[in-house]
């Protein structure tokens, strides 16, 4: 079998007639190891629980996708399965055994994941890295094997160029897809944190950042007017750094204007909060 080989579906790696399939139909679960490099890094108790409960009703539907390693078996596919077969306290569970290369298991794995478990999105954009990188795939190909369109892999790929704290909210799901891709249009690092935080304590839609975003890249000399008192200057940015948004001091000869940015209603009230105090 080759990589290229994979096709656009897994399921004829389950096909019982194959003939690398070996004559053993369950293992018990002591002789099973997970796949360290595999690409799902986080399992959510819930999620296997649900699984667990599933299987105690109908009982496993689909094998566990094995290669021979050692004295025992290796996961290529299934270790959600496992983990709540182990929960349930099973002995056994049923398995297809196949033999295939260390290139062949990695690509599975990732392929296997990135088709039918709910991966978080920086896990989605390592897993489409990994097999551009491990297995020689262009974005192309990557797109063909997982069943996706070019664009939606090229877009989640996008996600790797964030500094590693957006990275961080994004596993944690504190912080959407949506939301990082509009993070990725602030250059700058400090203003980029202080965005996702607040993105992360839901007081920022993706079209507020995408507006923060936007504004950033304005050239420096319209986002900070030039005033004849440096007392003005030094207000104005001590506000932008207190309340997150550009702030414009305009004076006259009788009366001056403050111009304080919103993004949205939300937005607005937050402001709202912070200037009254309540």
């Amino acid at each position: 079998m080759t990589i290229g080989g994979l096709g656009s579906g897994l399921e004829f790696l389950y096909d019982e007639n194959a003939a690398d399939v070996q004559v053993k139909k369950t293992l018990r679960i002591s002789e099973l190891e997970p796949n360290r490099d595999q690409p799902r890094k986080q399992f959510d108790d819930a999620s296997i629980q649900a699984l667990a409960d599933s299987i105690q009703q109908y009982g496993m539907i689909q094998p566990i996708l094995v290669r021979p390693l050692g004295l025992n078996y290796q996961i290529v596919a299934g270790e959600r399965r496992w983990r709540a077969a182990r929960m349930l306290g099973m002995d056994e569970v049923p398995v297809v055994i196949r033999d295939l290369s260390d290139e062949e298991t990695m690509a599975i794995a990732l392929i296997e994941n990135l088709q039918r478990e709910n991966l978080n999105p920086m896990e989605e954009a390592n897993g489409y890295a990994q097999l551009m990188e491990k297995c020689s795939m262009t974005q192309e190909e990557v797109a063909k094997h997982v069943g996706k369109s070019r664009s939606a892999v090229a877009n989640a790929l996008r996600l790797l160029k964030l500094p590693q704290h957006a990275k961080k909210l994004v596993e944690q799901g504190d912080i959407s897809a949506g939301h990082a891709r509009a993070l990725l249009g602030i250059s700058d690092e400090a203003l980029l944190e202080e965005t996702a935080k607040k993105a992360a304590q839901g007081k920022l839609t993706v079209r507020a950042v995408e507006k923060i975003a936007a504004n950033a890249a304005k050239p420096a000399k319209t986002q900070t007017p030039v005033l004849e008192d440096s007392f003005y200057t030094e207000i104005a940015l001590s506000l932008e750094s207190k309340l997150g948004r550009r702030v414009t001091v305009t004076t006259g000869k009788q009366k001056g204007t403050l111009h304080l940015e919103f993004y949205d209603k939300e937005d607005l009230s937050t402001l709202a909060h912070k200037l009254t105090g309540e």
